[in-house]
């Protein structure tokens, strides 16, 4: 894609580096052809044509700035999501990871805490004696704040089994909000996870699901070789169902299952 130049500069990287600055989110790190055409076109949609034109817009306008990072970090999630992988799950590896009294599990990209929470309850259903303890962590402070409240809507319980929903899960106004039995076992923080650094096999298990499929190839390989190092052996490293671990024999993983892989 061709971009505007002013002066010789390349206004996308300008334009990156503003958002950097403004929110500390690096787009560089993302594919550019994909990423550049999905910005273009919220400019030109909000009848801007210049990348540097619509950057001065979202700082001066909040509300513009949370529609592009709503749009930018694609925060689409819900409770239960893939569910064959919940019971795969629940099936094999909690119980394995249970051998040893407890299950430390991150959720990288938690979005807005569908996928944590889900985990507690999955946890608690398959492997109650477990001492458990989940964290999830995003680059956007406004979801991470909105997953603290636990609350989700009817939409974000579509796959959600009934049972479990109403075992784990309270009825509120316009929606569910998770019991306090999983809020107790689950913490949120807001990090980037091109940058965050986790302490040398501290998880047990770490999902990482639908959250680098714009991440450039070089960027995704890294973190993932920082997510295996996360791992204890004998923890496990859940991606989504359209992304995959490249060479995970040199991360000291193993695939063991779709999407699944098992850490030596």
């Amino acid at each position: 894609m061709s971009a505007e130049t002013v002066a010789g500069r390349d206004d996308y990287v300008d334009f990156c580096e503003g958002i950097r600055r403004l929110c500390q989110i690096d787009l560089l790190q993302y594919k550019r052809n994909q990423m550049e055409r999905r910005i273009r076109t919220f400019a030109e949609r909000r009848g801007i044509p210049g990348l540097l034109e619509y950057l001065l817009l979202l700082r001066q306008e909040r509300t513009e700035l949370d529609r592009f990072l709503d749009r930018i970090t694609i925060n689409v999630s819900q409770l239960w999501r893939n569910p064959e992988q919940w019971t795969m799950l629940a099936g094999t590896v909690l119980p394995e990871l249970a051998t040893a009294g407890r299950i430390r599990a991150w959720s990288a990209g938690c979005s807005y805490g569908a996928e944590a929470y889900t985990l507690a309850a999955v946890c608690r259903d398959a492997v109650p004696a477990a001492r458990l303890a989940v964290r999830g962590t995003d680059i956007d402070e406004r979801v991470v704040a909105r997953a603290r409240q636990a609350r989700f809507s009817e939409d974000d319980t579509r796959d959600a089994p009934p049972a479990a929903l109403a075992r784990w899960f309270d009825r509120v106004a316009e929606g569910w909000q998770a019991k306090a039995a999983l809020r107790q076992v689950t913490t949120f923080e807001v990090g980037d996870l091109l940058r965050i650094a986790p302490a040398p096999e501290s998880h047990d298990l770490i999902l990482c699901r639908n959250t680098v499929i714009y991440f450039q190839e070089p960027v995704r390989d890294e973190l993932h070789a920082r997510l295996a190092r996360a791992l204890r052996p004998g923890g496990y490293l859940l991606v989504g169902s359209t992304e995959r671990v490249n060479q995970p024999a040199a991360m000291g993983l193993s695939a063991v299952r779709p999407f699944t892989y098992r850490k030596a």
